[in-house]
């Protein structure tokens, strides 16, 4: 499975254009752009994401599925969950003022 987002940053990372990807690939140009505007999981045929993966990986790009580590090293991005947003701590009793008290 290869996200919207990966896709982009494999573009990106290998410095190729749209068009340049749908020809490494043997994809359309409007299969990428759609593919390139997909929300999560990229869905398509088969065929066609095979031969996407398949352009990517002959060019250099390793996928990194979510939690696994990457066998050949090398340049790349990984994009982490965020780290959970501590809740705020109320203020102690002692230093809170009634309304309108300064």
């Amino acid at each position: 499975m290869i996200t919207a987002a990966q896709l982009r940053a494999a573009r990106a990372l290998l410095g190729l254009d749209q068009r340049a990807l749908a020809a490494l690939s043997g994809l359309s140009l409007p299969t990428i752009q759609r593919m390139e505007a997909s929300d999560g999981v990229i869905r398509g045929n088969v065929d066609s994401l095979m031969k996407l993966v398949g352009g990517l990986e002959a060019a250099g790009i390793e996928l990194i599925a979510e939690g696994t580590v990457s066998e050949a090293g090398g340049r790349g991005v990984r994009l982490r969950a965020p780290a959970p947003t501590p809740a705020p701590t109320p203020a102690p009793l002692a230093a809170r003022r009634p309304a309108g008290e300064e």
